[in-house]
């Protein structure tokens, strides 16, 4: 199991769930249903979990390493492989590990990009021949974060994040603070205060460094830690909120500069430096 960049992807494979970041976020409007419209624009990272994949003969779905607090059969990524299942009509089993690098609750997907490496591996791996679009659909349901990983491209995202654009973007670094909390999403999007009008924007008129993250004030308001750590990043660069928080990055045009932040960083805080990349490591994983 090969792809054309001599990468081989095999049941001994441990496969990469990329962290994302939201160069931009604005609320742009809310459908009826509540749903928020948004407008984004999505970055992928050299970090993020990994996740290993064991065959199973019975049919189950197994995850081996749940985490604290959370069901296994609530869990994106056992739901993803049923879903996929389902599906495909198939009958295999799976035993799924993951290595958790990305906290939960922290605004870089890292949820979500589980449930997206689950349904782009598996469908390698139990060679289901499903398409890119058909993996979309199905990662919709798991969340509206999922598609865009499955997309395997950085992306302008519209609607409820699910209408996805491919955008080239220029080599770049980031430092992330991680702060000790997990956020609430929906409490955040309910929240009165939260600006709900920003003007929509085509991609085309999209730059870097535009726009602002809608949900920074209310996330920072609710919660003192990460308008702390917006302070502590913002003396070397502009610092922003990714997703609806916790954590919080900014971005360098070198790696040198990036990790000469992070050496300032306080050592009380949790912080690491990564690369953006110009596509999800398992893209190729995924027919069009």
């Amino acid at each position: 199991m090969t792809t054309s960049a001599g990468q081989i992807w095999d049941w001994h494979s441990a496969y990469p769930a990329p962290a994302k970041l939201n160069l931009f976020l604005h609320v742009v409007g809310r459908r009826t249903d509540g749903y928020h419209l948004l407008q984004t624009l999505f970055r992928f990272l050299g970090h993020g979990d990994r996740l290993r994949f064991a065959p199973r003969a019975d049919g189950a779905i197994h995850l081996a390493t749940p985490l604290p607090g959370v069901p296994p059969e609530s869990d994106l990524t056992v739901r993803a492989a049923r879903l996929l299942q389902a599906a495909s009509a198939c009958r295999k089993g799976v035993e799924i590990s993951i290595e958790k690098q990305l906290p939960m609750g922290g605004g870089l997907g890292g949820g979500s990009s589980d449930a997206a490496t689950v349904l782009l591996a598996l469908n390698h791996l139990w060679q289901l021949g499903l398409p890119r679009q058909q993996l979309q659909e199905i990662g919709l349901q798991l969340g509206a974060d999922v598609p865009v990983f499955i997309f395997g491209r950085n992306a302008f995202a519209e609607g409820v994040g699910e209408t996805l654009q491919a955008v080239d973007l220029p080599a770049r670094w980031y430092l992330v603070l991680e702060p000790p909390l997990a956020v609430a999403t929906a409490a955040v999007f309910a929240a009165p205060e939260l600006k709900r009008d920003s003007l929509p924007i085509s991609v085309e008129q999209w730059q870097p460094g535009f726009g602002s993250n809608d949900l920074e004030t209310v996330a920072a308001a609710r919660y003192p830690v990460i308008a702390e750590h917006l302070a502590s990043l913002s003396a070397f660069a502009p610092a922003r909120m990714s997703g609806s928080g916790a954590c919080v990055f900014a971005e360098f045009e070198s790696r040198e500069q990036a990790e000469a932040a992070l050496r300032r960083i306080p050592a009380k805080l949790r912080a690491w430096v990564a690369a953006g990349l110009a596509a999800h490591p398992l893209r190729e994983l995924a027919s069009e």
